[in-house]
């Protein structure tokens, strides 16, 4: 199996997806959300987390995956950043296109299989682009450029917000159901092939957390005035091992970010950026 670089730049989409409220929900439950967070898990004056936009594509890292002829046995998420360009609504039909964009080669390491997407909703807004990176253990050595690697400079003084959460054993049962299947997050005998003692988190659920503890800290209730987060996805994390998310603020309307294994210190997510409104 080869990665086909001839992917680069090939059309993928118009992706369509309708959702409601029932879809918000379960996102919300599947990232930690519950009684104390009513906004995002009650219809009533009910709000998106911005994540949410990440489920909404999962058809797009597929089709990402398949055009690049990656090794499943060897794919984990790499990178996320999502620009938001308007509010989510609460329902509606939502339509992404997007293509690969870059294949970079990490040698012995991997490879690295980048793609963008923009998803318009049905009343005609823009709502959010994501750029999305795949990290394909198996697939490196192609003789391609290593392409950049993002460092952002976490501060060293303490953060100005910890939030604690423990993701329950069962968390990925949980989340797959808001669209990502991928075996590796609930078949074990995929996981032993891949490397791993048991099934493992999904690094955009553990995302979620991270988002819900942003909102939380940043701008509690006011999930519409997000502009952007992005991370880089370091270490697999495995359901039911507890979580801390570290948050700086560095200026008006900008905050960084990582998370840690709460039991071992070891980050788990790293070089976390988050922008919104700041008013």
């Amino acid at each position: 199996m080869a990665l086909d670089l001839s992917a680069i730049g090939r059309p993928i989409g118009p992706l369509v997806r309708e959702y409601g409220w029932k879809d918000v929900i379960l996102y919300a439950l599947a990232v930690g959300a519950g009684f104390d967070e009513l906004q995002y898990t009650w219809e009533k004056d009910l709000k998106v987390i911005p994540t949410f936009s990440v489920a909404t594509i999962f058809d797009f890292f597929w089709a990402v995956a398949k055009q690049s002829n990656l090794d499943p046995r060897g794919a984990l998420h790499g990178e996320q950043e999502i620009l938001f360009h308007t509010p989510i609504p609460v329902s509606g039909t939502l339509t992404t296109n997007g293509a690969i964009t870059d294949f970079f080669d990490k040698g012995e390491k991997g490879a690295v299989i980048r793609g963008r997407s923009v998803t318009v909703h049905s009343n005609g807004s823009r709502l959010y682009t994501n750029v999305m990176s795949i990290f394909s253990r198996l697939d490196g050595g192609f003789g391609g450029e290593e392409g950049p690697s993002r460092r952002v400079e976490i501060p060293g003084r303490a953060p100005d917000f910890t939030v604690d959460a423990l993701p329950s054993a069962d968390q990925p049962l949980l989340y797959r159901l808001t669209g990502d299947y991928f075996a590796l997050h609930v078949d074990p005998e995929f996981a032993r092939a891949s490397g791993f003692e048991r099934p493992i988190m999904h690094g955009l659920c553990t995302l979620g957390f991270a988002c819900r503890a942003l909102l939380q800290s940043l701008i509690p209730g006011e999930p519409e005035r997000t502009r952007r987060i992005a991370c880089r996805f370091t270490r697999p994390l495995y359901p039911g091992e507890p979580i801390r998310t570290l948050i700086w603020q560095t200026g008006e309307g900008k905050a960084l970010w990582r998370v840690i294994h709460a039991g071992t210190g070891q980050s788990v997510i790293d070089g976390g950026e988050f922008e919104y409104d700041g008013r």
